[in-house]
C-alpha cells in the first residue's frame, strides 16, 4: 500500500476545495464541494484503517508517523466530517441572514477538517502541539461564525482558556526533550520513538512533571475537568455542525497526544502514576458532567457536558491500562464519534424548528417531528449508554477492564456516575416528549428536509450495529493497537 499517496490526497484534496470555495465564492456551490471532499476523505481515512500495518510506520524522513490507533483517530474525523458536511447542507439553509457567507463557512469547515487530518500524523510532539493550535484557531472562527454575542464570547473563551492551556502542554514538551538531553546529547530528533527511549534514564521527577503539565495542557484541549470551562459555551455557541465536529473528532485528538505522552512515562517504567492521575482526572470530568446535566436547560449546553462525560469515560478507559480497557476506549471512541454527532444534529433541528436552545420550551416533539424525534430520542437513549446500542458494549468493556486494573475502585465510580447521569439526560427528554403542549405561538411550523434527517439515520443505525454485533476483526485490530507504540 503506498501510504505516501494516501497521505498526500488526505492533505491535498481539502486544501484545493479551500482554495476553489474562497475564489468562486459561490455559496450553492461550496456546500457540494464540501461535500464532495467530505466523501474523498472519509474513503482516504478508511483505506487507511484497512491497510494500517501491525507496527508503527514512519513515512517522510521520519515526519509523519502512522500506528493503529492513530489512523483510528483519522477515521473518526473522517465519518464525523462527513455526516457534518451532510447535515450542514439542511442546518445552514435555515440561517439565511448567512447566505452571503456561506462559501466562508465551507471553507472553515474543511480548513478545520484539514488540520485535524494532520495531527494525529505528526511523530514530532512539537509539530503535533503546532498541528493542535491550528485547529483551535480555525475552530473559533467557527464557534463564532454566527456573529451573536454569546458566539463570539465562546469563541473568545475557547481561545483563551485552550492557549493557556496548550503553553502548558508546550512546557511539558520542552521539559520532555530536556530529559533526553541527558542521554542523547544537548541536540537529537524530538520523535515520540526517541522519547520512550530515553524516558528510561530521565529524572523521576523531571520525567512526571512533563507528563503532568502535558495532561493538563492536552486535558484542556480535551475538557476534562477541571479544564472544561471553555466546552460547553464553544459546543452550544456554535453552529450544530461544527458542534458535531468539536465533540466527534477534535476531542480525540487531543487525547492521542496525552495517551502518546503516558506511553512515555509507562517507558520509563512508572506507568502507575500516569495511568492514576488520567484516571483521576476522567472520574472528576464524569462527576462534574454528571452534576451539571442534572439541572441543564440549553439543549446543545447539556449535550456539552455530555461530551464532558465520555471523555472522561475514554480518559477512565485508557487510564486503567490493559487489552481490554484499551480495546473498550477505541470501541467507545468510534462510538461516541457517531451517536454525538447524531445528538447535535438533533438539537440544531429542534432549536430551529421551536426557535429558542431551551429543553423546556421544546414539548411534544414526537407529535410535531415524529421522525426527527424519534431519532432524537433513540440517541438519548445510545448515548447514556443503554443497550442495546454500541455505547453500552463500549463502557460494559471498559469496566471489565478495569476490575483487572490497578485502580479497581473507579468502577464502582464510574458505574454509579452512568447510572446518575443516565436518569438525568432521559429526565429532559421526558419532558419534551411527553411535556405539556406548547402555547399556540411557540407551535413549531417549520419543514425538516431530508439533508436534516439523513445524517441522523446514519449515525443511528451503525450505533445500533455495533451495539448487537461486535465484529471479531475489529476486537483483533484493538489488540494489535494495544500491542503497537501509539
Amino acid at each position: 500500500m503506498n501510504f505516501d499517496a494516501l497521505i498526500a490526497a488526505l492533505w491535498i484534496i481539502p486544501g484545493v476545495a479551500i482554495i476553489l470555495m474562497l475564489a468562486l465564492r459561490r455559496p450553492h456551490l461550496a456546500e457540494y464541494l464540501n461535500l464532495l471532499t467530505s466523501i474523498a476523505v472519509f474513503g482516504l481515512t478508511l483505506a487507511i484503517l484497512v491497510a494500517v500495518p501491525d507496527k508503527a510506520l514512519v513515512i517522510g524522513k521520519q515526519y509523519i508517523l502512522l500506528t493503529p490507533l492513530g489512523a483510528w483517530v483519522l477515521f473518526c474525523v473522517g465519518l464525523v466530517y462527513l455526516l457534518a458536511s451532510i447535515y450542514a447542507i439542511g442546518y445552514m439553509r435555515l440561517l439565511p441572514e448567512e447566505k452571503p457567507r456561506l462559501h466562508k463557512y465551507y471553507a472553515l469547515q474543511a480548513g478545520f477538517a484539514l488540520t485535524m487530518l494532520i495531527a494525529p500524523l505528526m511523530n514530532n510532539p512539537g509539530i503535533f502541539w503546532i498541528a493542535i493550535d491550528f485547529t483551535t484557531i480555525v475552530s473559533a472562527f467557527l464557534v463564532g461564525f454566527e456573529k451573536e454575542a454569546e458566539c463570539i464570547e465562546a469563541a473568545w473563551k475557547y481561545l483563551i482558556v485552550v492557549s493557556a492551556g496548550l503553553a502548558l502542554a508546550l512546557l511539558g514538551i520542552i521539559l520532555f526533550y530536556w530529559g533526553g538531553t541527558f542521554v542523547l546529547g544537548p541536540t537529537y530528533a524530538l520523535t515520540w520513538d526517541n522519547l520512550r527511549e530515553v524516558a528510561p534514564k530521565v529524572p523521576e521527577t523531571l520525567l512526571f512533571l512533563a507528563f503532568l503539565l502535558t495532561l493538563v495542557g492536552f486535558g484542556t484541549k480535551v475538557g476534562l475537568a477541571p479544564m472544561h470551562t471553555w466546552l460547553p459555551d464553544a459546543h452550544s455557541e456554535g453552529p450544530a455542525p461544527v458542534s458535531a465536529m468539536l465533540s466527534g473528532a477534535l476531542l480525540n485528538i487531543a487525547l492521542l497526544g496525552i495517551y502518546r505522552f503516558l506511553s512515555i512515562v509507562d517507558s520509563g517504567g512508572y506507568s502507575l502514576m500516569g495511568h492514576t492521575a488520567l484516571l483521576v482526572l476522567g472520574v472528576l470530568s464524569l462527576f462534574v458532567a454528571g452534576m451539571f446535566i442534572v439541572r441543564q436547560d440549553g439543549a446543545k449546553r447539556m449535550l456539552a457536558y455530555s461530551s464532558l462525560e465520555h471523555m472522561g469515560v475514554l480518559a477512565i478507559g485508557f487510564g486503567f491500562g490493559g487489552p481490554i480497557a484499551f480495546a473498550g476506549a477505541m470501541y467507545h471512541m468510534v462510538n461516541h464519534s457517531m451517536n454525538k454527532s447524531l445528538m447535535f444534529f438533533g438539537a440544531g433541528n429542534m432549536m430551529r424548528a421551536y426557535g429558542t436552545k431551551s429543553m423546556s420550551k421544546m414539548r411534544q416533539v414526537l407529535r410535531y417531528y415524529p421522525v426527527t424525534g424519534a431519532l432524537w430520542l433513540l440517541g438519548a437513549v445510545a448515548i447514556t449508554g443503554a443497550p442495546p446500542f454500541g455505547l453500552f458494549l463500549s463502557e460494559l468493556t471498559i469496566l471489565r477492564g478495569g476490575i483487572l486494573s490497578p485502580n479497581p475502585w473507579a468502577v464502582w465510580v464510574m458505574a454509579i456516575l452512568l447510572i446518575l447521569i443516565f436518569i438525568a439526560f432521559m429526565n429532559h427528554f421526558r419532558r419534551m416528549i411527553w411535556g405539556p403542549e406548547p402555547e399556540p405561538d411557540e407551535a413549531p411550523t417549520l419543514k425538516l428536509s431530508l439533508w436534516n434527517s439523513l445524517p441522523m439515520w446514519l449515525a443511528l443505525i451503525p450505533v445500533l450495529v455495533l451495539g448487537l454485533w461486535w465484529p471479531s476483526g475489529l476486537w483483533g485490530f484493538f489488540q494489535q493497537a494495544f500491542m503497537v507504540q501509539p
